[in-house]
């Protein structure tokens, strides 16, 4: 009866004889050393869940007053509920199941990325002034709404707005193109503008804590390094612009892409490289912190009348390609 006793509270012996702590509950309380004290600072800092407990540092809990040891103890427990180790490449084929695409409206941009926008992943549109950047981040949140059997996720779209870029009369008139309700499309997308990179960061960490509340299913940010390009400029400021970047490309990889299998779209400026003698000297801001951490890159360019050229560039699983596809008054098409 006493061994009984001991499942039932989640508790098991290891090989070697050592009580190990089985979190059956997604609440940060039940986590061992996480006191109603402790789990109301987690969860003011941005810590909701015990997934993201886990795949936080032992820094980032300092901060809530604990100590290295605790938060180590607390971490390592997380992760153990979780089951965060090794797994057969088998089972991560299983996993993947639950990815979901987003159909853009071109079958050719579609089949570029390997049959829409796909979640789970940091999808990077750049390209210079006019060739669709925008477009695709608006039409993307009306068609993440549309039914699966559509090309949507049946979910609701983030669209963080850096340079004044989001216009509703737009995306009612892509809404109506696909025979759906225009003021019922807005009340789904979520918009905030963002007024620096540390609102901007700011802004991502909420749309991680509100995405299961919302259901959530994509996030827009449109452009990602508008205000870092503006705030940090020169070659004193390089080192420092880019390291923050790459926090915020984490986070967003992190807290929305990996915890809440999200569509994160960020479009991006380029500049001319003065060294490129020959070919095209476009080249996307943020240098290679950006060309790591994002999943997929499609380099945009502007075509006669509004045709427009898309490039998949960088891809973990697809073959780099070219496709043409149109803007025009009904949204993104072929």
């Amino acid at each position: 009866m006493k061994e009984k006793s001991k499942e039932d509270k989640g508790v098991e012996k290891s090989e070697k004889g050592e009580e190990k702590v089985q979190i059956k509950s997604s609440s940060l309380e039940d986590l061992p050393g996480v006191g109603p004290a402790t789990a109301e600072k987690l969860k003011e800092m941005g810590f909701q869940t015990v997934e993201s407990i886990a795949v936080a540092s032992i820094g980032e809990l300092k901060d809530a007053g604990l100590t290295d040891t605790s938060a180590e103890k607390i971490i390592n427990a997380a992760r153990e509920s979780l089951k965060m180790g090794f797994e057969t490449g088998l089972e991560y084929m299983e996993k993947r199941k639950i990815v979901g695409r987003i159909l853009t409206g071109s079958k050719e941009l579609d089949n570029l990325l390997g049959g829409g926008i796909v979640t789970g992943s940091i999808i990077e549109f750049y390209g210079q002034f006019a060739s669709g950047k925008t477009q695709i981040g608006l039409q993307a949140t009306v068609n993440v709404q549309l039914p699966v059997e559509k090309g949507g996720l049946n979910g609701t779209a983030v669209f963080i707005d850096t340079e004044s870029t989001f216009r509703p009369e737009r995306v009612m008139q892509i809404a109506v193109a696909k025979n759906l309700d225009p003021k019922e499309v807005l009340k789904n997308i979520l918009v905030a503008r963002a007024y620096n990179s540390d609102h901007q960061m700011l802004l991502a960490e909420k749309a991680g804590e509100i995405a299961e509340e919302r259901n959530v299913r994509l996030v827009v940010i449109d452009s990602l390094t508008s205000h870092f390009r503006s705030e940090y400029s020169g070659r004193g400021e390089l080192a420092p612009r880019q390291q923050k970047l790459n926090r915020h490309l984490h986070s967003l990889q992190r807290n929305l892409a990996d915890m809440h299998n999200i569509a994160v779209i960020v479009t991006n400026q380029v500049m001319a490289n003065p060294g490129m003698m020959f070919g095209d000297p476009t080249t996307p801001v943020g240098g290679n912190i950006v060309g790591h951490l994002s999943t997929y890159r499609v380099y945009l360019r502007k075509s006669k009348g509004n045709k427009r050229i898309g490039r998949l560039v960088d891809s973990p699983c697809l073959p780099e390609g070219e496709c043409v596809f149109e803007i025009g008054a009904n949204g993104i098409s072929d």
